[in-house]
């Protein structure tokens, strides 16, 4: 597998949803076609934009002179940045900005930011007005090829991540990867944590191609593009089969159980970052698959190895004030979304690009796991 070379075309990427299909358009400079994209959608519909202060420094401007020179009017609303604002009070604030700004049902949200601000503005979209149609601009890379495709939204509980939301597509996707170019280098490899996801968890050639080529995501090469598009293809696949994760989508989970219960267990702060929590919740997952006899010990070691090599945690240690007693993670994990009935599900591994579902986790074995894993 290699990367094709670069055109000034954008590449799409549909998520075939029926009626409800929409595009991810995937490339550089496209911010400023935003406005003529939203007007070709819904023509007069006026525009609220969701952001954070980080990303508005460096892009509202440019996206309120998009929606201008398309002739639609935009009102705005800046929340702080961080996982922090996932959280109930913000969600009424910005609920109560868009009713304020007299946001009817034919118009559009716009959450222009990382994945943050897509799941809290996709969550207020699907609640203000019973339901306003909304556009996600991710400005992050893990936003580009995760949290902005497949209609997930939703804020954060005290007892855990994602826990209050509401499935709603967006009816557009803009990646312009020149965004990507203000990322500081621990946010850029905190979204590539998700790139190598797909590879780990279905596609094996993926994965040795990024073993090969991610320098070159790094460096903002023509890879940086085709690996974002192959990631996107790989999740609008599974969720066009499983929109709601009662099936397939819930192996987009890969490394998240974990993950989950290390980001809460830090209290959603910047000590570890989602797609650090993932990291380190994936190398969890092939360790936990290898103590189970599912992989060999050199499967395990491969994906520690990539992660590690791109700079993200692979052990407990490497998270900045360590991480809660196993206790406190087991409480934790048993608030996961996948607990059916009292019973735990993980994402786990027969190898590189086999990851399947198992329902029925020991609890036993799992807290012996965790005891090896974590610091008493």
């Amino acid at each position: 597998m290699t990367a094709p070379l670069r055109t000034n075309e954008p590449i799409k990427v549909e998520v075939a949803l029926g009626a409800r299909a929409y595009d991810i358009v995937i490339g550089r400079g496209l911010l400023v076609s935003l406005g003529a994209r939203m007007k070709a959608l819904r023509p007069g519909a006026r525009a609220f934009i969701v952001t954070d202060e980080n990303v508005a420094k460096q892009h509202l401007v440019a996206a309120e002179a998009s929606l201008k020179a398309a002739g639609i009017e935009s009102s705005a609303i800046v929340v702080p940045p961080g996982e922090g604002s996932k959280n109930i009070a913000t969600f009424e604030r910005v609920c109560e900005a868009i009713i304020a700004a007299r946001i009817e049902r034919g118009d559009l949200a716009v959450a222009l930011g990382g994945g943050v601000i897509g799941d809290l503005a996709g969550f207020a979209s699907a609640s203000v007005r019973r339901g306003l149609d909304f556009v996600q601009v991710p400005t992050t890379l893990l936003a580009q090829v995760d949290s902005s495709v497949g209609g997930k939204t939703g804020i954060n509980s005290r007892h855990g991540k994602n826990l209050i939301g509401a499935f709603h597509q967006p009816v557009l996707v803009v990646a312009d990867t020149a965004l990507l170019d203000t990322l500081p280098k621990r946010e850029f490899c905190s979204g590539y944590a998700e790139v190598a996801k797909y590879g780990l968890l279905g596609d094996a050639a993926f994965f040795a191609w990024l073993e090969a080529n991610w320098q070159e995501i790094f460096a903002g090469g023509a890879a940086r593009e085709h690996a974002i598009a192959v990631s996107c293809r790989a999740k609008a696949a599974i969720v066009a089969r499983d929109e709601r994760e009662t099936g397939d989508r819930a192996l987009l989970n890969l490394g998240h159980t974990f993950g989950h219960a290390f980001e809460a267990g830090c209290g959603f702060s910047d000590r570890l970052l989602h797609g650090e929590a993932v990291a380190l919740g994936m190398v969890m997952a092939f360790d936990f698959s290898a103590r189970k006899g599912l992989i060999s010990a050199a499967d395990a070691a491969r994906a520690r190895g990539h992660l590690a090599a791109v700079g993200l945690p692979t052990q407990v240690s490497d998270v900045r004030g360590g991480v809660p007693g196993v206790d406190v993670l087991m409480d934790l994990i048993a608030q996961d979304k996948k607990v059916k009935r009292g019973k735990l599900t993980f994402i786990l591994v027969r190898g590189i690009g086999q990851a399947f579902i198992e329902n029925n986790v020991d609890p036993a074995e799992l807290r012996a796991f965790l005891q090896e894993q974590v610091p008493g």
